[in-house]
């Protein structure tokens, strides 16, 4: 699959950067107003009480800030962050190294957390629950299993799969919280932000046009500012005004509703090979070159959203809405 300006997954080198670019507080933090009103309620009582935050799920689409809000739920608490990913966690010693290091009241987040191998869900039931960690030594009649008591945590955990967590897990954590896209003024201002951060001097109208086309997530937001950055660092003044974000997205092939050419090359391929459809997954996956699962779990689903693409018992179909944006008439039957 090639790299993608649009796409919500980060790239290695973003995983540093973003952390420069992480708000601090709730405060600071812009958007997913519900989930902040209640984190901030649920953060409150535990510092009352003096106890720990229940157990957090954030689940929603990559790139809307799962990872970012965990970090400030920890500082909010007034703890350490401590960050691991479902596919590091292979074995149980695994997951024991990880929460016999924490520190009484700290924060365990797991990104990913639909990865973890069935086994390592089963030694995390007692340490959500109970605090405890029962872990088994040696093979055979010699095997004898040891009970570890760990410090009271919180963990937070992170997918964009809910569905793909098993009902005991999810059933452990006290909030769940689904992360939404982000509206075009909320995206502005995510801009305007880390303009501010890169020491880049824009215009409204310059950030209100890349947020237009960052499909609703801060990640690709942040992304395009970049490189329009770096455009009008080059073919202008250093200012990113209207007309440069305009001409510098238009050049990364990133049009006003946030479509790339892969998108184009997707969507053009149903109307003009198949009339529009409906036609299957893997007839389109074969005719444009690319897996049917990467159709589905990467390129469909912004489609979908904004009403450009249809599933149906007979397969995909486009809607007007495809025709009118690529200036196309729309067919009569």
């Amino acid at each position: 699959m090639e790299d993608r300006l649009v796409s919500g997954s980060a790239e290695m080198e973003e995983v540093y950067e973003e952390q420069s670019l992480r708000p601090q507080t709730l405060k600071q933090y812009i958007g997913q107003d519900k989930v902040k009103h209640n984190l901030e309620i649920f953060i409150e009582a535990a510092r009352q009480r003096e106890e720990t935050l229940d157990h957090v799920l954030l689940y929603g689409p990559p790139g809307l800030g799962k990872t970012t809000l965990a970090a400030v739920i920890a500082n909010e608490m007034g703890v350490q962050l401590r960050t691991t990913a479902g596919p590091a966690i292979e074995r149980p010693g695994d997951l024991a190294a990880v929460l016999t290091a924490l520190e009484p009241g700290d924060v365990l987040f797991i990104d990913e957390i639909h990865r973890l191998p069935r086994s390592i869900e089963e030694v995390l039931y007692p340490a959500m629950e109970d605090y405890c960690l029962d872990i088994v030594i040696g093979k055979g009649p010699s095997a004898r299993s040891v009970r570890l008591d760990l410090p009271p945590f919180t963990l937070i955990g992170a997918t964009t799969r809910a569905g793909s967590l098993s009902a005991p897990l999810r059933d452990r954590f006290g909030v769940l919280s689904r992360l939404e896209y982000y509206s075009e003024e909320q995206l502005k201002e995510v801009v305007m932000r880390t303009a501010d951060i890169f020491q880049t001097e824009i215009a409204p109208e310059g950030a209100a046009e890349i947020a237009r086309r960052s499909r609703g997530t801060p990640r690709i937001a942040n992304r395009l500012l970049k490189r329009v950055r770096d455009y009008a660092q080059v073919r202008g003044d250093g200012i990113i005004t209207h007309g440069i974000a305009d001409e510098a997205l238009e050049l990364l092939q990133v049009d006003r509703m946030g479509l790339d050419h892969i998108d184009h090359k997707l969507l053009k391929a149903i109307i003009e090979r198949f009339r529009g459809g409906p036609v299957g997954i893997e007839t389109i996956a074969a005719s444009i070159g690319e897996e049917a699962v990467t159709i589905e779990d990467v390129y469909e689903p912004y489609l979908l959203q904004i009403g450009f693409l249809q599933r149906t018992p007979r397969g995909r179909i486009v809607s007007d809405l495809v025709y009118r944006h690529f200036q196309m008439e729309v067919p009569t039957e």
